[in-house]
């Protein structure tokens, strides 16, 4: 059986100008303006760049990759019908697929062309199937942008139809005009860059093969054939990022969906290139040695999509395993939601144990027992979705709400709802002045806490976050990098309140609610990177002085923040809407104010001694800080699944310099804060914050004058360059 594209075409890779070639192309404008030259660099040499684009065009067979292959995939496929274990690992986990299923709750899905359903592959009916795929791939696309990025706003991506690797891209209308629908390998899923440019294989996010059958006979598995083709599609895909100039994603592996009239599934498929051997003889043979020896395949089952009115079964496991794979393949190029799957998950329970309140007949007494103000939900513990907003008493938008202080009562108006992974605050006003937005967290009354740990996130986002903001303003800590305590108070409800002394409750959801009240408002550096991408050198060197100078100002009072993190930073946007660049940072509640204290544990985030004695040493925050620098300045930040593999990666980034490498090329001024910083780690010798700020003052204070940066730094004086090799004491604990 031949299958894949013919070498007699017009348009091969070996007689055309491959599109595997670097790209011409800037940046994605839905990517920030301003992106790192980091991600732009070539990860390899000059000889194995060329040898990766030699390869772009001598792999091209897809016949003879197939018979390398196939024997090695042969052993990993179940032998018989009976036999259902697959040596290939599936990419996602029931449980997984459980959540998204709980945060698509609700969201609507409209395909307009349904599949059309025969047992035979008739060429008449392949322009309606591919009508039917595109329109399937396009309203995943929307609907996933909509639910968990932005709910208003067109996606940056469309779906755009291949024929084979190297090949123009084309619409369903040019391929029927160009009689090309019945080459077409199947649609992919593409990034806007340029509405001028053409489409290039390096713009693509992910590639669904549309084949007649996937299924290899009675075992309801793929078929040889079809995972031979992914991978072989696979390769191509990962080479032509590799060879990019496009801000790409360097994490070496993709999505494959795989997909006919019928069924469907995921193969994930990736691996470490600069491991390819690109001096062989045989350019097909290394491909698969190098996929043998060196990549990961992760392989699905397959499951029905589409039902026998052609209409996709949304809710059911084959659709769930592709609308993850797609919402991955977002979060590679566009970076991470608004919305997690975790906190509309939580949706999902508020909604099943409001229909547990109304099946047993207890809404109606809960409206008249407090007046239908407000309703306060808790998930019941034997839900699968804990998260800690189901702890969150829920206010609306233009809600009023009444605080009582020590001193006076204060009354604050609901503006807007703020959800930053699984914190949930709000934006607020003084019902007499409108224009000034506060930032207000509601807690839980004491008697309600419960010895878990959603509930004492709650305890350290308010009631601890209240006490450190008091310390910080009795001890005359203050400043436009520092957050600043405007009131905190108890909930004042509407109604007659039986509690018989201040410190008890009554039975209104918020009666003596703790509410704290803080300025400013802003962006959080997590949604800022994931709707615009990477910072540039100046708004790097901005971010980081102004990170330093709040380090410094709570370093004077013996405090250190202990949660430097990006959902924990934002960026101030002023009253009018214009921006400024100011960063603050925010969520002082895990603050160390005394030894016995212990800072919050974040695997990506956290200081090396952090991470081993749950103590902060005096370098733990700036540490912490240089993490984020990597982070903002286009760093690929693994995932951790344990506080080993996060020292693992601190212990490689540090020793290989892959820190400093990244910061260098951003600016030479944060390489040499990110070695000074390195020579301080685990050390008891203090940061010398004044030094460090002179320089990032000189450098910032040059670029807004509209002096380069690289103008700024060269005018450093020798004595300032010796003093940035230079350390304070001590040496670093992975490259002494």
């Amino acid at each position: 059986m031949r299958f894949g594209f013919s070498h007699s075409d017009s348009e091969s890779v070996r007689g055309g100008k491959s599109s595997f070639g670097r790209s011409r192309n800037g940046i994605s404008p839905d990517r920030s303006s301003c992106v790192s030259n980091a991600s732009k660099s070539i990860p390899c040499s000059r000889s194995a760049f060329d040898g990766l684009r030699e390869y772009s065009k001598t792999v091209v067979d897809i016949e003879t990759f197939s018979s390398y292959i196939e024997d090695w995939i042969l052993q990993k496929l179940p032998s018989n019908s009976s036999d259902k274990k697959l040596l290939f690992k599936p990419p996602f986990m029931v449980d997984e697929l459980q959540k998204l299923d709980y945060a698509l709750d609700g969201v609507f899905f409209q395909q307009l062309f349904r599949m059309p359903f025969s047992h035979h592959a008739y060429d008449n009916s392949r322009e309606e199937k591919f009508l039917a795929l595109v329109c399937f791939l396009q309203t995943i696309i929307d609907s996933l942008w909509q639910t968990f990025w932005h709910k208003t706003g067109e996606p940056p991506l469309f779906v755009s139809c291949p024929r084979y690797p190297g090949s123009r891209f084309y619409t369903i209308e040019q391929a029927v005009s160009n009689g090309r629908i019945g080459g077409l390998c199947g649609a992919a899923v593409v990034t806007k860059v340029d509405p001028d440019s053409q489409v290039r294989w390096d713009h693509v996010l992910e590639l669904a093969l549309f084949k007649s059958d996937i299924t290899d006979g009675k075992r309801k598995a793929f078929s040889m054939i079809s995972i031979c083709e992914a991978l072989f599609y696979g390769f191509h895909i990962l080479l032509s990022r590799n060879l990019s100039k496009l801000n790409a994603p360097r994490n070496n592996f993709i999505y494959m969906l795989v997909l006919d009239s019928k069924f469907g599934g995921v193969i994930k498929f990736g691996g470490d290139l600069s491991l390819l051997d690109v001096n062989s003889c045989n350019p097909h043979h290394s491909v698969v040695e190098w996929i043998k020896n060196h990549a990961e395949v992760f392989v699905s089952p397959i499951d029905r999509v589409w039902n026998k009115l052609g209409n996709a079964n949304w809710g059911d496991v084959g659709t769930l395993q592709l609308l993850l794979a797609t919402y991955n393949s977002i979060i590679q190029w566009k970076g991470p939601p608004r919305k997690s799957i975790a906190s509309l998950a939580t949706d999902h329970s508020l909604h099943i144990q409001k229909r547990r309140l109304e099946c047993y007949g207890l809404t109606s007494q809960v409206e008249n027992g407090h007046d239908g103000q407000w309703e306060t939900m808790e998930l019941d513990h034997s839900d699968q979705t804990p998260n800690r907003l189901s702890m969150y008493p829920k206010l609306k938008e233009g809600e009023v709400i009444l605080l009582e202080d020590s001193q006076s009562q204060v009354t604050f108006q609901i503006k807007d709802i703020i959800i930053v992974g699984d914190c949930l605050s709000y934006s607020a006003f003084y019902l007499d002045q409108p224009c000034k937005l506060f930032t207000l967290y509601v807690g839980v009354h004491p008697s309600r806490l419960e010895p878990s740990w959603e509930a004492m996130s709650l305890w350290y986002l308010v009631q601890r976050q209240t006490k450190v903001l008091s310390i910080m303003k009795q001890k005359g800590v203050l400043g436009k990098n520092l957050p600043e305590l405007i009131v905190s108070g108890r909930v004042l409800h509407p109604g007659h309140c039986t509690k018989q002394n201040p410190a008890d409750r009554c039975n209104h959801p918020l009666c003596g609610t703790p509410v704290l009240v803080t300025s400013p408002v802003g962006e959080p550096v997590s949604y800022i990177i994931a709707r615009y991408g990477s910072f540039c050198t100046e708004e790097a060197l901005r971010f980081c002085r102004d990170i330093l100078m709040s380090l410094r100002s709570a370093a004077l009072a013996n405090i250190q923040h202990g949660d430097i993190c990006p959902e924990n930073i934002v960026r101030v946007i002023s009253s009018k809407g214009r921006i400024e660049s100011l960063y603050v940072p925010v969520s002082w509640g895990r603050a160390v104010l005394e030894d016995r204290d212990s800072p919050a544990m974040n695997l990506q985030f956290s200081s090396v001694y952090a991470l081993q004695h749950r103590k902060l040493c005096p370098s733990s925050d700036t540490e912490s800080l240089i993490y984020l620098l990597y982070f903002v300045s286009g760093g690929e930040m693994q995932q951790q699944d344990s506080i080993e593999s996060a020292l693992r990666w601190r212990e490689r980034c540090w020793a290989k310099r892959m820190i400093q490498h990244r910061l260098g090329e951003v600016s030479t001024l944060l390489k040499a804060f990110a070695d000074y910083v390195d020579s301080l780690c685990g050390t008891p010798y203090p940061v010398d914050y004044d030094i460090w700020l002179r320089r990032l003052n000189r450098v910032v204070a040059g670029s807004d004058k509209g002096k380069s940066i690289e103008r700024s730094e060269a005018s450093l004086r020798f004595g300032d360059a010796a003093e940035m090799s230079g350390t304070s004491g001590g040496c670093s604990s992975y490259t002494c």
